[in-house]
């Protein structure tokens, strides 16, 4: 059975175990890892809404002919915790296959630690990115 990506495992034991003062620091040095979005999505055309975020949040998965899955977030600065969301998962899926994103556990967010760092709207909006992420991947693999 396919285990998440070596690097987003890394990120969620870095979270797991830092000191719960510290925790929203680190999440927000993630909110700039974000990378802009390509020409051809500009207008967000062929991206996905999450309404379950406070803020206007689009993304887009593309499972490439070799198999791996290219991500793509929108969300504006004045948004630093979803955008954090969106950089923690930038990151530690960069490069991942198919399989090893739709190994990432649902529960994520929680498995990092954010539920007491932050308020469950936010980790709610947060694990829908991931479900809509993951909902793509499935649809393009199926």
């Amino acid at each position: 059975m396919p285990e998440m990506p070596t690097k987003l495992a890394e990120i969620v034991d870095e979270f797991a175990a830092a000191p719960r003062d510290v925790v929203l620091e680190m999440m927000l040095e993630y909110a700039d890892v974000i990378p802009p979005l390509p020409a051809e999505l500009a207008d967000r055309a062929g991206m996905e809404q999450v309404p379950e975020c406070q803020t206007a949040f689009f993304l887009r998965a593309q499972v490439t002919p070799d198999g791996t899955v290219t991500t793509w977030f929108d969300c504006p600065p004045e948004a630093p915790t979803t955008r954090a969301f969106a950089g923690i998962l930038a990151e530690g899926l960069a490069g991942a296959s198919a399989a090893e994103v739709l190994a990432v556990p649902d529960d994520l967010y929680q498995r990092m630690g954010l539920a007491q760092a932050i308020s469950p709207l936010r980790v709610r909006g947060g694990t829908a990115i991931l479900a809509r992420l993951k909902r793509q991947v499935r649809e393009q693999t199926a």
